[in-house]
């Protein structure tokens, strides 16, 4: 069945992929961004492009009633060097605070206006990289709770509000593809990404068009409930890293002890490169079908860096 969808926050880098899988599946979709710059790449996309802010429940109402969509996607963040600054861990406070805001008033404006324009199905972007919580096993179901840290913790309201609509939150791994993480391959490079201690925290990955991929199934199927989107192969930082590494054509990634990583980028760092959780996507593949193009990102890096 062709569909109506409003991408809040189209323009950005999983947007942009997610608006040309719903376009190529026959969708009508409209798309907002925060940058008139943007409407033309919109456009271009397929989509119709709006200029809506996020954070302000008159313009979010006015554009979603505008539509009138049958369903809402939010891939709204604020992770910008232009709305958050550069990043810093040691202040991730401020870093993740855009974001933050997105995720719960943001998110909640786009509910209202769902329920005001008769909108019954809404799927949101949530986050699942190796914030799983610290204890037990290093692989994560959607019915273990979320680590509680800076970036993160606005999730727990966002997935309660979405699931209590009846809607749907994908937990979307760590992004890699086009624009995803550049400036972690530049790191990579410079060997400016160091192994911390042993490297032993878990990390789960996704490729953007997957991840995409999922968010169209989750549309068309009209999912409810949370869901790891998120590869086959949840890993530790020791693997992960030295292959991305290789893909990148880079030297082996320095080793950094963790008392001294702990002084110069803090404990949120050390945290997630020692003791992260990865996630399992068995739900995903179960209920939704989806069955990713990199099932791992072993093959992803290669291919994406090649």
């Amino acid at each position: 069945m062709v569909m109506h969808v409003f991408v809040a926050g189209g323009s950005g880098v999983l947007g942009r992929r997610l608006v040309m899988q719903l376009v190529a599946r026959g969708h009508q979709v409209t798309a907002t961004t925060t940058s008139p710059a943007k409407l033309d790449l919109l456009a271009q996309l397929g989509a119709e492009g709006v200029v809506m802010d996020g954070l302000n429940a008159v313009s979010v109402g006015e554009a979603v009633a505008a539509a009138r969509p049958d369903a809402i996607v939010n891939q709204m963040t604020g992770l910008s060097e232009a709305h958050a600054g550069k990043l810093n861990l040691r202040n991730a406070d401020r870093y993740f605070a855009p974001t933050n805001q997105l995720r719960t008033k943001g998110m909640d404006h786009l509910l209202s206006a769902a329920e005001a324009t008769g909108v019954s199905h809404v799927v949101t972007q949530s986050h699942a990289s190796s914030n799983g919580i610290r204890e037990g096993g290093w692989v994560k179901t959607e019915d273990d709770p979320l680590q509680v840290v800076e970036g993160t913790k606005a999730l727990g309201h966002l997935e309660a509000a979405v699931v209590r609509a009846g809607g749907a939150a994908l937990r979307y791994g760590a992004f890699y593809g086009p624009g995803a993480n550049d400036d972690q391959v530049r790191m990579v490079r410079k060997r400016m990404f160091p192994i911390v201690g042993g490297g032993t925290g878990y990390f789960s990955w996704v490729h953007l068009d997957d991840a995409a991929s999922a968010t169209v199934l989750a549309v068309e199927q009209r999912a409810q409930g949370v869901f790891n989107i998120v590869d086959d192969e949840p890993a530790p930082v020791s693997d992960w890293l030295p292959h991305l590494a290789r893909c990148a054509g880079a030297k082996p990634p320095r080793r950094l002890p963790a008392w001294l990583a702990r002084l110069l980028a803090g404990e949120m760092l050390v945290g997630m490169m020692a003791e992260g959780r990865g996630f399992s996507n068995a739900k995903a593949r179960r209920e939704l079908g989806w069955e990713p193009r990199y099932p791992s990102w072993r093959q992803g890096f290669r291919e994406e860096l090649a």
